[in-house]
């Protein structure tokens, strides 16, 4: 599993990388011909591995349900997010990561809510979500580096 969390914190390195090297105007920009924005696809990530990896684990998640909620699979930016936002999700990039990796090492993950991806594939147990989390996240880092190019 090390190289699944290597890949996931090269992941997470360039999405840090967007979130350094943006203004919080670019940030919030919605280009023309895209339904969200930098931080939207970023925060995606990290909403989205909670529930991947923790949620249908049957474990706390380390983010609120209002978080999860705003930035779930299907919403779009309900507006701007603020600097205070973007350090929080600084640090969620980073914290969200780690524990994750603690939790895996200390065997936390024990039971698995299957659950079958809009793209029709269906998670088993938390190798299966560690490794279609990359691939998600693999995604929308790709979609924000487009986005880049237009704000």
């Amino acid at each position: 599993m090390k190289s699944v969390f290597e890949v996931q914190k090269t992941i997470r390195e360039i999405l840090l990388k967007i979130l350094d090297n943006h203004s919080l105007e670019q940030l919030n920009k919605i280009p023309d011909g895209f339904s969200n924005n930098l931080i939207w696809n970023i925060v995606h990530c990290v909403a989205s591995q909670q529930v991947l990896v923790y949620k249908l684990s049957g474990l706390p998640v380390m983010v609120s349900e209002e978080f999860i909620a705003k930035y779930r699979k299907g919403t779009k930016p309900e507006g701007n997010v603020s600097q205070s936002e973007v350090d929080e999700i600084r640090t969620l990039l980073s914290i969200t990561l780690d524990q994750t990796i603690k939790d895996f090492e200390a065997g936390v993950f024990v039971s698995y809510n299957e659950y079958t991806t809009s793209l029709g594939f269906t998670l088993k147990d938390i190798h299966g979500a560690l490794d279609f989390n990359n691939y998600h996240e693999g995604i929308h880092t790709g979609i924000a580096m487009s986005i880049r190019k237009f704000v």
